[in-house]
């Protein structure tokens, strides 16, 4: 382990899916908000029936699963997922190394 930091690049791949990942939660927040308060103005939920509307939350919240599941330790390749939440965490479990770029 010659060095326990991510490289510049791997840094920004880092980055690159957290924004992605707060990018996406903004949206399907804001989403699930006005589709849950409106549902019924919309049509999209009864009194007995959820149909449309627990597909449209399915294909809301199915992103963020598929976001969570792509990360992954650019140093090692093994994948973090659930592990981190909005943001990456600060340290791989499996290699070790900082899931930060070496500041300078």
């Amino acid at each position: 382990m010659a060095s326990n930091y991510l490289t510049p690049e791997q840094d920004r791949q880092i980055r690159r899916w957290e924004r992605w990942n707060r990018n996406y939660f903004l949206v399907a927040f804001v989403a699930l908000v006005i589709v849950l308060v409106f549902s019924s103005q919309l049509g999209l939920s009864s009194g007995e029936s959820w149909g449309s509307l627990g597909v449209l939350l399915a294909a809301i919240v199915a992103p963020i699963i598929v976001l969570q599941l792509r990360l992954r330790c650019p140093a090692c390749g093994h994948r973090i997922g659930w592990q981190a939440k909005l943001m990456a965490p600060d340290q791989c479990q499996a290699c070790g190394t900082f899931l930060r770029a070496r500041s300078r």
